[in-house]
């Protein structure tokens, strides 16, 4: 029996595929609607998307731009011209049996993405992002009867669907999930899709192979699709990653085979043999002519780029002084990057420390423990900062001012007042806070006297929650640690 773990004897050698839906009005070759969410099935077709006899397709044109412009922000490579081509293949869910989509001249190749990984910066080569259309979508249930059914529903049928396709350059499961996080955030940077894995506008595909650690051959690949989540991603590939190594350990033949993951059974299982290129049998579309690209296009693309996320990163870490942590945190959520610079420009004079402390700690709190939108106005956060580190209130009044201008949309001067907050450090309110914290709480002064310091956390915490959070901690726990250092027995 072989034992440690798979990544002692192999190298895992992975490729991921990620198709992102592009953010248009309308879908990729017709006029049709691309607001279909929520909408009745078939209700957002025409002759085009169903690919009816006689239909024509026609290029839209932001779909295009949007591709491009990924090309640029991946630093990829754009062709003077590019042609559609057709992917022959049957499924209930492609109306016409094939799919118009790129194969040897796709608008962008041989890019890179750089991203964070806990072994520190990763780069994966990008080998190519083409444009194509998306398929229908199949909804599978029961009748009446109690029968199995699947009913196709093409409302998707025919949306702009950008492929983004990386070399063999991955070599673990958090690497896998790092890549597709990084990439969602730049897709939603410039603009290009939602990329909502949750709504299907984002789909990540992997490749897996193993071979012995040391030798440079590929072994057999096995695709994974159906993983609808980042934590599905890393856990899909790991699973795969062991029941690969279970096999050649046992002396047995992997196959070249499409798989899916069952995030409830958290395994995957047998879909069909794997195509090639090869089967698909491309060749150019007829109904489309070539796409030439303007150079004055791309850099007027070039130029409308926003600062994408690794530079923003950087410039935070490097510029402002922030931890690695707290850039990243920021620059993940662009609702905390938007408050973020816009409460640095309300008031320069605030650190950026002390607002990203805020930001990532206090709003993203707030919003993400509320189902309704939480809205806070960049000049009321700078105030609340502002009055927080010169010690005009507590921290927890702070908190507190913040809880009530996100509810209330109120100025934070006129919470403060209303409210009556101001931190005490006057001495003699202090230490009667204190000596009634220590009288009533023998137990604690014990405590510490045993050696057992965080006493000391929970005597300041009561005398925060008897000042209603207005007392100053730095000084309160100063003076709570000095007096028990003088009350100690001999």
């Amino acid at each position: 029996m072989t034992t440690g773990a798979p990544a002692e004897r192999y190298e895992a050698v992975i490729g991921i595929e990620v198709h992102c839906q592009l953010r248009t009005e309308s879908k990729m070759f017709c006029s049709c609607a691309t607001a279909y969410d929520g909408a009745s099935p078939n209700t957002h077709v025409c002759p085009v998307c169903l690919g009816l006899p006689g239909a024509l397709p026609t290029i839209n044109r932001r779909a295009v731009e949007h591709v491009l412009t990924a090309g640029l922000a991946i630093e990829a490579t754009t062709p003077a011209a590019t042609r559609w081509d057709r992917k022959n293949y049957f499924y209930p869910d492609l109306p016409k049996g094939y799919q118009i989509s790129q194969y040897d001249l796709p608008l962008a190749a041989l890019g890179r993405l750089t991203f964070d990984t806990s072994d520190g910066p990763f780069t994966v080569a990008i080998t190519r992002a083409h444009l194509e259309e998306d398929t229908a979508k199949l909804v599978h249930g029961t009748d009446d009867a109690g029968g199995k059914v699947s009913l196709v529903d093409f409302n998707r049928s025919g949306a702009p669907l950008m492929e983004i396709v990386t070399e063999p350059d991955i070599r673990t499961a958090e690497q896998a999930r790092r890549y597709a996080e990084e990439l969602q955030l730049l897709m939603r940077s410039i603009g290009a899709s939602d990329a909502d894995m949750e709504r299907g506008q984002m789909r990540v595909e992997a490749n897996i192979s193993l071979r012995p650690r040391g030798t440079t051959p590929f072994g057999t690949r096995v695709e994974v699709k159906n993983m609808n989540s980042f934590r599905a991603v890393e856990r899909a590939i790991t699973y795969e990653i062991e029941r690969q190594a279970a096999i050649l350990d046992a002396g047995g033949t992997l196959l070249m085979e499409t798989r899916g993951w069952s995030d409830d059974r958290g395994e995957t299982y047998r879909m069909r043999a794997k195509e090639t290129s090869d089967d698909y049998r491309y060749f150019p579309e007829p109904d489309l002519p070539p796409l030439h690209i303007d150079p004055a296009w791309l850099t007027a693309l070039a130029a409308a780029l926003p600062e994408l996320p690794a530079a923003r990163r950087t410039r935070y870490r490097d510029e402002l002084g922030l931890s690695p942590y707290d850039a990243s945190v920021l620059v993940a959520d662009p609702d905390a990057v938007r408050l973020f610079e816009a409460t640095l420009a309300a008031d320069p004079g605030l650190t950026p420390k002390a607002v990203a402390t805020w930001v990532t700690g206090e709003y993203l709190g707030l919003r993400n423990a509320s189902s309704d939108p939480v809205h806070i106005d960049p000049a009321q956060l700078a105030a609340i900062v502002s009055a927080v580190a010169t010690g005009s209130i507590s921290r927890a009044n702070g908190r507190e001012v913040l809880d009530a201008h996100a509810a209330t949309g109120g100025a934070a001067a006129t919470i403060i007042a209303e409210r009556g907050f101001s931190q005490v450090s006057d001495a003699g309110t202090l230490d009667a806070w204190i000596d009634a914290a220590i009288a009533a709480h023998p137990a604690a002064v014990a405590d510490y006297h045993d050696g057992k310091p965080q006493a000391v956390g929970f005597l300041v915490g009561q005398v925060m929650k008897a000042s209603r959070g207005q007392a100053n901690a730095a000084l309160v726990q100063a003076a709570v640690r000095a007096r028990l250092d003088a009350s100690a027995p001999d």
